[in-house]
Parts: C-alpha cells; sequence; structure tokens
C-alpha cells in the first residue's frame, strides 16, 4: 500500500512539474503575436496610421523608442510603439468598476521595429488570448479589441 502511495505522489509531482515546464515555456511565445511586414519601416509606419484612419480608430500616442534611447547614449535598431483606440470599446471597459484594472493595459499596443536581418516586424499582444482569462464582460471587449487590431495590421502583413 505504501508503494502505491508513493508511485501516486511521485506521479502527481511529476504531472505538476511537466505542466509548470510546458506553460513556461510555450506561454511567453504565446502572448505575443509577431508578423513580418510586407513593407519596410518608414512604410509600414505610414500604412499603419493610414489604416488606424480608415478602420476610425485613434491614435493618441506614438513613441520612438530608438530616439528616447539615443538621448540616453543609447543605439538600438528603429522601434515605434503606437497607441491605437477605439473610444466605444475602452468605454464600455471604463464605466464600470469590475473591468477599470485593464486600463493599465489601454489604449492597445502596436510595435513596430527592425532585426538584424534587415526585414520590418510588426508585434502586439494577444488580446484574443488574454481575453480568454478574463470575466465574459472583459472578454467580449478584449476580444473585439484584438479583431480590430488585426484588422488594422492585415492589409500590411501576409
Amino acid at each position: 500500500m505504501q508503494q502505491k502511495a508513493m508511485i501516486f505522489i511521485t506521479g502527481l509531482v511529476t504531472g505538476i512539474l511537466l505542466s509548470f515546464l510546458v506553460i513556461f515555456l510555450t506561454v511567453p511565445k504565446m502572448l505575443f503575436t509577431v508578423s513580418e511586414s510586407n513593407y519596410n519601416f518608414t512604410e509600414t509606419i505610414e500604412r499603419i496610421e493610414q489604416s488606424v484612419q480608415e478602420n476610425n480608430w485613434s491614435m493618441p500616442h506614438q513613441y520612438n523608442l530608438q530616439a528616447t534611447l539615443s538621448k540616453h547614449g543609447f543605439e538600438v535598431k528603429p522601434v515605434r510603439v503606437f497607441s491605437i483606440c477605439k473610444p466605444d470599446l475602452a468605454a464600455r471597459l471604463l464605466t464600470g468598476d469590475a473591468d477599470r484594472q485593464l486600463s493599465a493595459m489601454m489604449p492597445c499596443r502596436i510595435a513596430i521595429f527592425e532585426k538584424s536581418d534587415g526585414k520590418t516586424y510588426i508585434t502586439r499582444i494577444n488580446a484574443g488570448l488574454l481575453s480568454k482569462l478574463l470575466g465574459a464582460h472583459a472578454k467580449a471587449v478584449m476580444g473585439e479589441a484584438g479583431e480590430g487590431s488585426e484588422e488594422i495590421l492585415a492589409p500590411l502583413i501576409d
């Protein structure tokens, strides 16, 4: 009987450890979506700005991380971060207290960067995956925001 208990406990601990290992190795890669742009860095920026307007979103802020870091003595390849917003979606999350904590992730962010291979990439949070971890109301709104971000980027990626 004692041997069966040890086998059970060993199997349980091994299963838990393997589960944590799988989560640790896969989840970080799933949290962000990275796509290669069909355009160079400058044209990608221009096309995103245009697509944001065409999809009736706003872009309250734009961050040039390369320029910011350069001011502090660091040289990095070009990186731009766009804060994009769909006010009606934001209002749906912020009007009640239940989902206000999500304001830490608002507005939606899209980053454009170059890698050493000379190609331009677009990255964003995987809102669809993240929304599955939230309550029903936040899940619906975050799902819509994720779909909207993907529509904005669709003309730029394959």
